[in-house]
């Protein structure tokens, strides 16, 4: 008697605590029940070997009738409110993980072990027997799995509105042929008696109809009502959460989806700190637009698809060619802008170099790929970024119109010894 009750007892509070875990998946994650069932595995079978209790039926192990039933309830669950693709990921590491024991219990017996100061030496055998009977009760696990989904799916177009049969019936016929199939190693490996196969299926047994019965009423009771999701699990692991995706979206803030460049807003704060920075010292700063020549051509012939790796191409010129001490932009669709803390002599060579790199990187394309560029200067009469930009983006226009693949500065002799004068006073 004092058996019997301890037995449901223990199939109770497994089924509380795991139910609990799954119900707050939202909450603190999925992970968090699928560990807690593997955690359980290694216990399920050593009771299954070594451990029986007596009841009026025959021998009885909890880790068969209690865990393991439990556990093939809980794959149950995860499939009706997940799906077959979650449930395969905790079968799958459990016989990996049963495999890599076994594979690594292989190579330790290779070690020449060192006796304890009493005397004590750890049992391999004891590990091979469990080892081999887990691989085996996960293999059987396997088909367990498969077996009870197909059958809940089967008896779906029969006992849809009887949950409770349905449910039963499923877990009834599925334990009766893991029954069979654990009994069979287990008689070989651990010398089990036969009582211990007739004790355990009558187990199984009570324990479907315990399981099949607080399942449905979870699943009424409590699946069937939302539960809030709140900001997550409070711990040290949520802050280290928030904290590195605080750190990947300050990493990506201001900039463009398609190229990984600073965007446009990023343009005109970045480049109103510069001059700012810029004017009181006198320190040089250009500004070179860049824009993609023929490239609505492109779109047309070759689609957007194609039109957007040469954006992206684009992109990776830039970046190279500005080096890490200049800003890259993207200000528009087929157009950039650089902010370079050069004179201008150094940014008219910074234009020319992306010119050039830009017709190399062409190669075997299917078309021609050149750019224009616009550069204008910080001076006496540029000294807020409005004028800097619109004089560089003039002279783009400039470069357009007198054949593209060209690079216009404008900046004559007078514009030079007038802007070195400026540098000077300052």
């Amino acid at each position: 008697m004092l058996n019997g009750f301890l037995l449901l007892t223990e199939a109770v509070l497994y089924f509380g605590v795991m139910v609990t875990l799954f119900r707050l998946r939202h909450r603190i994650g999925l992970g968090v029940f699928v560990c807690a069932l593997g955690v359980m595995h290694f216990l399920e079978t050593y009771l299954a070997s070594v451990f029986y209790v007596a009841l009026p039926f025959g021998m009885v192990s909890p880790g068969s009738a209690v865990l393991f039933s439990g556990k093939l309830v809980m794959l149950l669950l995860l499939y009706i409110k997940e799906d077959a693709a979650t449930v395969r990921q905790p079968i799958y590491g459990l016989l990996l993980g049963n495999a890599l024991m076994i594979g690594l219990v292989l190579i330790l017996r290779l070690h020449a072990i060192s006796p304890l100061p009493d005397g004590k030496l750890p049992d391999i055998g004891f590990i091979d027997q469990m080892g081999w009977l887990m691989v085996w009760g996960t293999s059987l696990l396997f088909v367990d799995a498969i077996l009870i989904i197909l059958l809940y799916e089967k008896l779906g177009r029969y006992l849809r509105n009887a949950p409770f049969a349905r449910i039963l019936v499923c877990v009834a016929c599925v334990l009766t042929f893991d029954q069979a199939g654990f009994f069979t190693a287990l008689h070989f490996v651990a010398g089990a008696p036969i009582a211990v196969f007739f004790g355990g299926w009558f187990a199984k047994m009570g324990a479907a109809l315990v399981y099949s019965v607080m399942l449905v009423a979870y699943l009424k009771w409590f699946e069937a009502r939302p539960i809030a999701v709140p900001r997550g699990l409070s711990d040290i692991f949520d802050t280290l959460t928030y904290r590195e995706r605080y750190e990947a979206l300050v990493k990506h803030v201001g900039r463009d989806g398609l190229t990984g460049l600073l965007h446009r807003g990023s343009f005109e704060t970045d480049g109103e700190a510069a001059i700012a920075a810029s004017l009181p010292t006198a320190r040089p700063l250009s500004l070179l637009i860049v824009d993609v020549d023929h490239f609505k051509s492109i779109n047309d012939r070759f689609g957007h698809a194609e039109g957007d790796k040469v954006l992206k191409s684009i992109a990776a010129v830039l970046t190279e060619a500005a080096g890490a001490e200049h800003k890259v932009f993207r200000i528009g669709g087929e157009e950039f802008a650089i902010l370079c803390a050069q004179p201008h002599a150094v940014a008219r060579l910074l234009g020319e170099s992306i010119r050039h790199a830009v017709k190399a990187s062409a190669g075997t394309s299917k078309f021609d790929l050149t750019v224009s560029v616009g550069i204008s200067s910080l001076s006496e009469t540029t000294r807020c970024l409005a004028d800097v930009f619109a004089l560089a983006d003039q002279r783009l226009y400039k470069a357009k119109a007198t054949g593209r693949d060209r690079v216009v500065g404008g900046l004559g002799d007078a514009q030079v010894e007038s802007l070195d004068a400026w540098t000077r006073s300052a």
